[in-house]
């Protein structure tokens, strides 16, 4: 993650120089190569870093939590409500949420968990699972339907604007998306840093997990809550990116094994590597023109994930 995130910003179209960048003897407003570095490609590196590996660990979560294979962060409607409070924010104007867009995706997050949360939680003392997939899935649905509603009321301009946003878009041109976004995660991060254990012993069923001394009804619903947060803090940097929190989990797991223990630190390291180089794939491979990194993540994870599917029984 380290090499990917400090080597990335010295691959583009235009070429710099190592030392130039970290030159003291150029005054920095004269200093191209510094400029690129650290004002164009560096943060977002950090965007790609953040964004893939809290993706990638969320996945881990919510796969865990669900017990199954197939979930991933944008299985409970999280994304679409951070897709669908943006295309507002886009279409009708971010003046009215402090933070544009962003807020407005977190705002969407937000509204999409406490509706699954409500429907999960109605009938049963802890979630239900079942529940959970049912709303997701329905509420993701509904969701797409006023997302497409949306694009069609707005003009050309802010349909090609969402439709790039939705694409997956890392075109991070300061920090001060990514300082927004990090209290969130760190108290995302905090919660999965708990949940390691209580999430190896749900995978085996919770009546097993409770007998074995774990709060299953709290662990269930940290889990969600985390991985929703995690979910809707890395939508609203950098969009819906698709396949990280996936692919990386299973990955991961053909290399360190299935303890959570493991599993959740090598995801979050991996993912963010991951997206990095997806990212800078997606900067070069058409240079000067920047593909959207969905698409990238798309073609690279969609064929492996089916060749992992054929090969491993």
């Amino acid at each position: 993650m380290v090499v990917a995130v400090l080597g990335s910003p010295f691959i583009g179209s235009t070429p710099i120089q190592f030392s130039r960048v970290f030159s003291t003897s150029i005054p920095f407003a004269d200093n191209i190569d510094a400029q690129i570095f650290f004002i164009a490609r560096l943060p977002r590196a950090l965007a790609a870093a953040l964004v893939g590996g809290t993706l990638a660990a969320a996945g881990v979560v919510f796969q865990g939590l669900l017990r199954n294979a197939l979930a991933t962060p944008y299985t409970l409607g999280v994304s679409a409500g951070a897709s669908l409070g943006a295309m507002v924010a886009i279409t009708f104007g971010a003046g009215w949420a402090v933070g544009g867009v962003a807020s407005a995706s977190l705002a969407g997050a937000f509204l999409a968990v406490g509706i699954v949360y409500a429907l999960a939680s109605a009938r049963h003392r802890g979630l239900s699972t079942t529940v959970l997939l049912l709303a997701g899935v329905t509420l993701n649905s509904f969701f797409s339907a006023l997302i497409l509603f949306v694009q069609y009321v707005s003009d050309f301009a802010q349909t090609f604007r969402a439709l790039r946003w939705l694409m997956g878009d890392l075109d991070v041109a300061s920090y001060a998306p990514l300082v927004s976004a990090l209290p969130l995660v760190a108290v995302a991060f905090a919660a999965f840093a708990w949940l390691a254990r209580p999430l190896n012993l749900l995978s085996i069923g919770t009546e097993a997990a409770a007998t074995r001394g774990v709060p299953v009804v709290r662990a269930q619903r940290v889990a969600f809550f985390a991985a929703s947060l995690a979910t809707g803090s890395a939508v609203s940097v950098g969009g819906p990116i698709g396949f990280v929190g996936i692919i990386v989990p299973h990955l991961v797991r053909l290399m360190v094994g299935a303890d959570h223990r493991l599993v959740l630190p090598a995801s979050t390291f991996f993912g963010a590597a991951f997206l990095v180089a997806c990212d800078t794939i997606a900067r070069i491979v058409l240079a000067p023109i920047e593909l959207p990194v969905g698409i990238i993540t798309a073609v690279i994870g969609g064929p492996f994930f089916l060749w992992l599917l054929i090969t491993r029984r």
